[in-house]
């Protein structure tokens, strides 16, 4: 589940697939969470820049 996470796909995405709410998932796997703040970053700018 990590591997999916660190690909971008979404927590409610991830959690559904495993049988797990959001909040278990999370506090399960988030200490995994590699590399995501200048993705998230990059996401949000994009998202600006389109309004």
């Amino acid at each position: 589940m990590s591997t999916w996470l660190n690909a971008g796909v979404p927590p409610t995405q991830v959690a559904e697939w495993a049988g797990h709410s959001v909040t278990v998932l999370l506090q399960i796997y988030a200490k995994t969470l590699v590399g995501q703040e200048e993705a998230a970053r990059r996401r949000v700018q994009q998202a600006l820049e389109g309004e």
